[in-house]
């Protein structure tokens, strides 16, 4: 068996399968967190090929139905272990308490997406920390950070690298990664490449060195850390302070503007982009999220990010804004 682990600020995740390549996934998102000296994970991943896969497991069925780009799932919930199934390609099950998961593969079959993210999921939780579909930028001159967020399609992109052009430093565009271990909420960015819409790249010219001439279908390019760094400053996947939530929204007017938003809208709307129901309720790893939340929503400033024409006019605003708040 091979195996590598990986470092997710302080958590250790470790995997172990047949080949490399079977984890070809993990390494794409988490390649730069590579650890190369000896230490003991607090997570386990075991992947294996088989030609048969246990798609039946005892529990309660939690989801059935389609996931976008991954197709059709089943998910079921066994006491404190998870299992995740895509009929006729692979499994996954993961235990939260045990800290273990293990991701069965039939040979040949195209991998999907989501299983590998839930276990990710799932070693954080195991360090007390939780990944959020969010962005993340450093203020220009300090090492805190501004988390902002946003359902899919709202402009978090696009906002986040306008506000880089203007000397905040990028952590992540779409997945920060949040802890309160400390009792104070510390954040960071996973380091994943950014996908740039046609949009975007209209709105903001100086990523143009970094796109070549083809987009998907979606009308994207996934452009890497390494390469954006020559245009904008790429922050390492360390953990900053947290100095403000922000809830970007678009203008009606054309006019972007800063304002305060109560605690507890931030919180619905955190929480509606990041928690997961199922048939059964919130399982405990949602419910942990969920707290979670709450505690960073009660703990920082909560704004409302109405952005207009010139998203890079945010950054003269949040800069002016959170001086007066320190």
């Amino acid at each position: 068996m091979r195996s590598a682990c990986y470092g997710l600020n302080g958590q250790i995740l470790g995997i172990s399968a047949e080949r490399p390549d079977l984890w070809e996934d993990f390494d794409r998102m988490l390649g730069v967190l590579h650890i190369t000296d000896p230490v003991e994970p607090g997570f386990r991943l075991d992947i294996t090929e088989a030609d048969v896969l246990h798609e039946t497991p005892g529990g309660s069925l939690v989801f059935d139905g389609e996931i976008p780009e991954d197709g059709h799932c089943r998910m079921i919930a066994d006491g404190a272990t998870i299992h995740l199934v895509f009929p006729g390609r692979q499994t996954v099950a993961i235990n939260d308490e045990e800290a273990w998961a293990k991701l069965r593969v039939r040979p040949g079959t195209k991998a999907a997406w989501t299983p590998s993210m839930l276990v990710l999921d799932a070693a954080l939780d195991a360090g007390g920390q939780h990944m959020l579909h969010m962005a993340g930028l450093t203020l220009p001159g300090r090492d805190a950070v501004v988390l902002i967020h946003a359902p899919s399609g709202t402009g978090k992109t696009t906002t986040s690298l306008a506000l880089a052009t203007q000397g905040f430093g990028l952590c992540s565009d779409d997945a920060m990664v949040l802890d309160l271990t400390s009792g104070k909420p510390v954040a960071w960015g996973l380091p994943r490449h950014v996908k740039i819409h046609q949009i975007t790249a209209e709105m903001i010219p100086q990523v143009a060195p970094c796109l070549g001439p083809s987009w998907d279908r979606n009308g994207e390019q996934a452009v890497s850390l390494e390469r954006l760094s020559e245009i904008v400053r790429i922050e390492s996947p360390v953990a900053r302070p947290v100095a403000a939530l922000l809830h970007l929204a678009r203008s009606a007017d054309g006019q972007t503007r800063l304002v305060a938003m109560a605690r507890t809208d931030a919180m619905v709307a955190l929480a509606m982009d990041n928690v997961r129901t199922g048939m059964t309720g919130l399982l405990p790893l949602q419910k942990r999220r969920l707290a979670t939340i709450g505690k960073l929503v009660s703990s920082v400033p909560t704004f409302t990010l109405e952005v207009g024409a010139r998203p890079a006019d945010a950054a003269a605003l949040i800069n002016a804004t959170l001086a007066r708040q320190d």
